[in-house]
């Protein structure tokens, strides 16, 4: 298990809490452990650290949904895009958010940068849902997709630019991409308003791509799903998400799977379970039937004599593949005693003679009912005493 600490607990709210919450959470947070405030302080320091972290997550609604199905295993030790968790904190990018909240648009707003660009301007991470059948989850299988996504330009080469031209430094930020300001006793950092936080400017930028460095485009994709997958199973592809800006580096792609129901089985974990009818005459007098296994194959079961509903047949290593081993579950058939139906005058007649006979000792003959209607007379002379 992680060890890291729950990302609600980190601001103090719950797991119900709104936007707003997390915000004013988020804000009182990073003002009291900003490491300006508290210079030395290594405590404080790391405590920060956690706060950005935590914040980059639940503020995005695709990653808190994640974030509250697999907790921290989602991200893989932190896989958050933006600032935190990639690559380090930028401590001024992380402050100087907290003053965009508090006095707005100051020199032109944010641009979405961070020192040199890049790791703010990474690629969106995508989310694919792919159904596959219970015969597919256990033998495993390469399925291929198609999904709509942005990738690197290639007539600029996911540069922004036009062909014989390059990026410039920007002259503001020269470079960084954040720009400092005096407001009262603070200084404020924030994206360069020029170069949107890139670090260069393109002064003649790519009329494929209109100087993004990325165009639109369908991508397809082998995905080898393993044996023994399950509901819910999540498949991490990297670098096949959207491409970032102006060659910064792409999302990922993460496959979502789900099993369809199955007409006959029903999983339980690694084990299997259906319901087979057993002809009322099998059941008294016991024999053999026949049932299918999930990887193709049939087998025989022996039904002994005096079988009722819901007795329970194991059958070992049947059942569902077991993710990256060799084991297999096991496969468990639930006899259901059916009762026929539509009998002509002469099985009417032979089953009234089988009463008959079968009076004087319908005990051993019928325990369940006879024990059942024994219960029932003695609760109604307890009634009556």
């Amino acid at each position: 298990m992680s060890s890291k600490q729950d990302y609600y607990d980190v601001l103090g709210v719950s797991k119900g809490a709104t936007k707003d919450d997390l915000k004013k959470a988020y804000r009182t947070l990073a003002m009291k452990y900003h490491p300006d405030r508290n210079p030395g302080d290594k405590e404080a320091e790391s405590k920060f650290k956690e706060i950005n972290e935590a914040y980059e997550i639940l503020k995005d609604d695709d990653k808190r949904a994640a974030y509250d199905r697999f907790g921290h295993d989602a991200f893989n030790g932190g896989m958050g895009g933006g600032g935190a968790g990639r690559g380090g904190f930028d401590f001024g990018g992380g402050f100087a958010d907290i003053f965009d909240q508090m006095f707005g648009d100051f020199m032109g707003g944010r641009g979405g940068g961070g020192a040199g660009g890049s790791a703010n301007m990474r690629g969106s991470d995508l989310r694919y849902n792919l159904g596959i059948t219970l015969e597919e989850a256990f033998l495993g299988k390469t399925a291929t997709i198609t999904i709509p996504t942005t990738a690197s330009c290639d007539s600029c080469h996911g540069s922004g630019a036009k062909d014989g031209s390059a990026p410039t430094v920007c002259g503001t930020c020269h470079g960084s991409g954040r720009v400092r300001a005096q407001q009262g006793f603070f200084t404020i950092e924030r994206t360069c308003p020029t170069c949107q936080g890139q670090g260069r400017v393109i002064k003649d930028p790519c009329g494929a791509c209109s100087g993004t460095g990325r165009t639109q485009k369908e991508k397809t994709l082998e995905v080898r799903i393993p044996a023994g997958v399950e509901e819910g199973t999540r498949i991490r592809l990297s670098g096949e998400g959207e491409a970032g800006l102006r060659g910064a580096p792409a999302g990922d792609l993460y496959i979502f799977l789900s099993i369809k129901p199955h007409r006959i089985f029903q999983r339980d974990g690694a084990n299997i379970q259906f319901k087979v009818p057993i002809p009322m005459v099998t059941a008294a007098l016991g024999g053999v039937i026949e049932v299918p296994c999930i990887d193709g194959s049939r087998t025989k079961v022996t039904i002994p004599p005096g079988t009722q509903s819901g007795n329970q047949f194991r059958l070992r290593e049947k059942g569902m593949s077991v993710l990256r081993s060799q084991a297999r579950g096991d496969m468990y058939i639930t006899a259901m005693v059916e009762t026929p139906v539509n009998l002509t005058k002469e099985q009417e007649d032979l089953l009234r003679q089988f009463e008959a006979a079968g009076s004087s000792s319908e005990k051993e003959q019928s325990p369940e009912s006879s024990g059942f209607f024994r219960r029932v007379k003695d609760f109604w002379d307890d009634l009556t005493d």
